[in-house]
């Protein structure tokens, strides 16, 4: 489900592409509304069977304020290198970019907590552990302040994607100069007039 995004070139709108972007990406930023002030903090996360998966404390504010109101927003963001043009109002980035919204829950059932768990590891360290994690272990564990981890969960219920495709001839690299782009763009629009 979309919601209208103002800049229409840049929509994305090949779920199978926002999936694979979505199981890729790095850093996930959760935000949630406290009182009256936004806050957002960025997460390790998986997504999984359609929802979005995070882990964290069982106590602090962020389980405070889910606790008053459960809204959430996440955003996901990548950024792919930035190309150039002799006119600085041109110069732009490549990116990919996805914003869901939906409610955010703490996730009760040991299977599912597990899974999620498992999920997080094999991304972000796969083959590093011999052995699947034990649902024993995710009731036990504790972080290093003391407190119990919980597995969150969201289920977004609209999602947007926008995305700024890289022009791998326009990338910035050190030691790019303005000068070379200019005689490059003179001498085509002289291919161009010519033709």
């Amino acid at each position: 489900m979309e919601t209208d995004i103002r800049m229409h070139l840049k929509v994305c709108t090949d779920d199978s592409h926002i999936k694979q972007f979505l199981e890729d990406g790095q850093t996930a930023f959760l935000g949630l509304v406290d009182e009256h002030m936004p806050y957002v903090i960025p997460l390790n996360y998986v997504f999984k069977d359609g929802y979005f998966y995070f882990h964290g404390a069982n106590e602090g504010r962020k389980i405070n304020i889910i606790e008053n109101n459960p809204n959430a927003c996440i955003t996901v963001c990548e950024s792919f290198g930035t190309m150039v043009d002799p006119i600085p109002a041109e110069t732009d980035t490549a990116y990919m970019s996805v914003v869901a919204n939906g409610q955010i829950e703490i996730v009760t059932d040991l299977n599912e907590s597990t899974a999620a768990m498992q999920a997080m590891l094999d991304k972000y360290v796969p083959s590093y552990y011999l052995t699947h994690l034990s649902k024993t272990h995710i009731e036990k564990y504790q972080s290093s302040l003391g407190s119990k981890t919980l597995v969150l969960k969201v289920k977004p219920i609209t999602i947007t994607a926008k995305e700024n495709k890289l022009n791998e001839q326009m990338k910035f690299y050190p030691g790019r100069i303005v000068t070379q782009d200019m005689s490059r763009k003179t001498s085509s629009t002289a291919i161009d007039s010519s033709n």
